[in-house]
């Protein structure tokens, strides 16, 4: 028989913390909760519409009335926010996007809707000219195709007023247009907002991933070039701190990486670099993925979901946006 002697075996064992489940559970760094839930929906004109796409299962385009009936159940179940995306009606799409900053578009009329119902929920609107332009583009362009900038910015400030006008607690400008930051914080405070949160996406990636998304809303029809002048190139992570840190300086309350997994290095970057609140975006295409995955018995698809957001929080997002918020803060209950 042999016998262990001192030094054979180590004095620290990392095994005995995990032995038990309420062991694991006080010793855990990181923790997941329907706090950290935001659900995004997609609303569609007409009443009791249901429109299912395709390429993300369970999800579906929603009329204003059934979407209230949904948010009602999301904030039943604690989830503390929302984000609206229009579907917007192809023939009000032009190449200037003017519907956008029409106070009686379809995303003005659901915030509305919401605040009538007055449901204790936060709403987030995207500011981006891509649901309502022609051509499929974040912002304008001109003769050759090119993305403008600044023409671009004012029209993305005129649209983040009506937005804020119907309602909207949270701005989300996602267009990636250089200095948006600091000209929509400025517009909102000329005109009173100055209370209106700005959640930026500061670190939004030129990703394959958003594909989903682009057929829910519509916004790949039409579309005749990438997003690449504008996005960030999915190679580079340090370039995400300098743009983190110019929209902080012009004034946003909150950034957001976009996409999610793939990308948890660059939130676990910023979060580290600024301490700010970070957030992190579950985009369409990883929706997607696991829930064929799951749909095919590949993979057990609760316990994988609940995995990958605690990833999130792991990384530092302080909130998550997923199309899985209701499932997820079912599990949780």
């Amino acid at each position: 028989m042999v016998r262990p002697f001192p030094g054979r075996f180590p004095g620290t064992r990392l095994r005995r913390i995990r032995q038990v489940p309420w062991l694991r559970r006080l010793v855990a760094e990181s923790a997941l909760s329907i706090d950290d839930l935001i659900w995004p929906v997609f609303v569609c004109d007409g009443a009791d519409r249901r429109d299912p796409i395709d390429s993300m299962p369970d999800v579906a385009r929603l009329s204003i009335d059934l979407m209230l009936e949904q948010v009602a159940q999301a904030v039943e179940l604690g989830i503390p926010a929302v984000a609206v995306f229009p579907v917007t009606d192809p023939q009000l799409k032009t190449p200037d996007g003017v519907e956008a900053i029409n106070p009686e578009n379809l995303v003005c009329r659901a915030v509305r809707a919401i605040k009538r119902e007055r449901l204790d929920v936060g709403v987030i609107c995207d500011v981006a000219l891509d649901p309502y332009t022609s051509h499929g583009q974040d912002g304008l362009v001109d003769e050759v195709g090119t993305v403008l900038n600044d023409p671009t910015i004012e029209v993305l400030c005129r649209q983040a007023l009506v937005q804020v006008e119907a309602g909207c607690d949270v701005i989300a400008p996602s267009d990636m247009m250089d200095g948006r930051i600091g000209a929509i914080r400025q517009a909102l405070d000329a005109a009173g907002h100055s209370d209106t949160l700005l959640l930026s996406y500061a670190a939004k990636y030129a990703s394959a991933f958003y594909g989903p998304f682009r057929e829910a809303v519509g916004s790949s029809f039409g579309l005749c070039s990438d997003k690449k002048t504008y996005q960030m190139d999915p190679a580079n992570a340090r370039e995400a701190l300098r743009e983190v840190a110019l929209d902080l300086a012009e004034g946003a309350d909150m950034v957001m990486v976009k996409p999610g997994m793939p990308y948890l290095d660059v939130v676990s970057q910023v979060k580290q670099s600024f301490g700010v609140p970070t957030f992190a975006y579950q985009v369409s295409g990883e929706y997607a993925m696991l829930r064929f995955a799951a749909d095919q018995a590949a993979i057990d698809g609760e316990k994988i979901l609940l995995e990958s957001l605690l990833a999130f929080k792991r990384a530092g997002a302080d909130g998550i946006l997923t199309y899985f918020a209701i499932e997820v803060a079912r599990l949780l209950q």
